[in-house]
């Protein structure tokens, strides 16, 4: 018990929480919930992660990078601006479905890619995959991740999407898209925002608090901070990486030639926020852009995702979906989100929050709440389907 206290005054004094709408430490820490139905918001999953996950872990999940500023600012740019609330309109019968590249999914929030998700608890990947199919949700798999694609295809009961780290040996990133394709991916969005590394100093605070053997979990090669690839994840089973990087600096937009030469799913880039990119990812022929900052995990920008969503969204004239991820905590984040044209929205933290304390039942618990609240503010604001959702929808915040 001492030791748990010790690390959650650690965790009160971290710079990643100031300013982030969390649940209070101390008054949850004797306050673990006996169901994942118990949960009300997906805050109580927080909480409760936090005494589960091993404090590595929780450091890799939490963190950003240097000062965090980016995921702080990705969490409190919801609060610009408000919802426009109608009367008497007809919301008996709601429809939050959407199509995305030719799948149709019950709901807009999809389930972002996480690495390594059986660090934090057995269920891992299917559990999320099973909740998905229960919900009706799409999932994105890791390169990362710690069970298999094929494992994941089955729980989810359908296809699933496929997130690429490039590596820097094109024979590798051939096999993985194979894999992919094989077990019936049918698109895969082209991870770019992390080329060279990343600076996640809390991370590694958090870390030096973990008395634990890595190799424990992660095996000699170790967590794969420093871009290695980690050869016991199964997406590379029967590849040979030797010092194969799971990045490349040397990537430019030829790239996506490459891909499409090897692979016929879709092809998405992930890590795009700036308008000018966006165009350019359209000229190179992509079939939709994920804008993301990677939960603040990649530059250090100071800038959140909705901030540069609607210079996004106006540079690509709805050429292509437009899927954006980065602090989406409500339903009203959802909604803000749709309402300055996002096709959909990816969630991260949250799902993994319920993963951790519950595993599959988690997940399924936070989609089921998640899905309430944005159907509930469509209802306040007297939207029937995605489409009635515009920018009029929302009233820019004063001050």
């Amino acid at each position: 018990m001492a030791d748990r206290r010790a690390f959650l005054q650690y965790l009160a004094a971290s710079p990643l929480l100031a300013g982030l709408p969390t649940a209070d430490l101390f008054a949850q820490e004797g306050a673990r919930l006996a169901k994942a139905s118990d949960a009300l918001d997906v805050f109580d999953f927080e909480a409760m992660a936090r005494q589960v996950t091993p404090p590595a872990h929780w450091g890799y999940l939490s963190s950003g990078v240097e000062g965090d500023a980016t995921l702080r600012t990705n969490s409190e740019a919801f609060n610009r601006f408000h919802l426009r609330t109608r009367r008497f309109v007809d919301v008996s019968h709601m429809d939050m479905s959407v199509d995305l590249l030719g799948q149709k999914f019950s709901s807009p929030i999809i389930l972002c890619p996480v690495s390594s998700l059986g660090a934090f608890h057995p269920d891992g990947e299917v559990g999320a995959a099973l909740a998905a199919k229960n919900r009706g949700q799409l999932q994105v798999l890791s390169t990362q991740a710690t069970r298999s694609v094929e494992d994941v295809i089955k729980g989810r009961g359908a296809p699933v999407w496929f997130q690429l780290y490039t590596t820097d040996s094109f024979a590798v990133t051939t096999k993985l898209l194979q894999r992919a394709e094989r077990a019936g991916c049918t698109a895969v969005a082209i991870t770019a925002d992390l080329p060279a590394g990343r600076n996640p100093i809390t991370q590694t605070r958090f870390q030096r608090q973990d008395t634990r053997n890595c190799v424990s979990c992660h095996g000699p090669a170790g967590p794969g901070g420093n871009g290695n690839v980690v050869s016991s994840k199964p997406m590379f089973a029967g590849i040979d990486a030797t010092g194969v990087r799971l990045q490349s600096a040397a990537l430019t937009w030829d790239f996506i030639g490459k891909v499409r030469a090897v692979t016929k799913m879709k092809v998405l880039i992930k890590g795009i926020d700036d308008p000018d990119d966006a165009k350019l990812a359209i000229a190179n022929g992509v079939d939709g852009i994920f804008l993301s900052n990677h939960g603040g995990r990649a530059t250090e920008t100071g800038r959140s995702t909705l901030e540069a969503l609607p210079e996004v969204v106006a540079a690509v004239r709805g050429r292509v979906p437009v899927i954006v991820d980065g602090g989406f905590r409500r339903g009203t984040d959802v909604f803000k989100a749709l309402a300055l044209g996002a096709t959909a929205v990816g969630i991260g933290r949250p799902y993994v929050w319920g993963l951790a304390s519950f595993g599959e039942q988690g997940v399924d618990r936070v989609l089921e709440m998640l899905n309430n609240e944005l159907r509930l503010a469509m209802v306040g604001a007297g939207a029937r389907t995605l489409k009635e959702i515009s920018r009029a929808s929302l009233i820019a915040a004063r001050g």
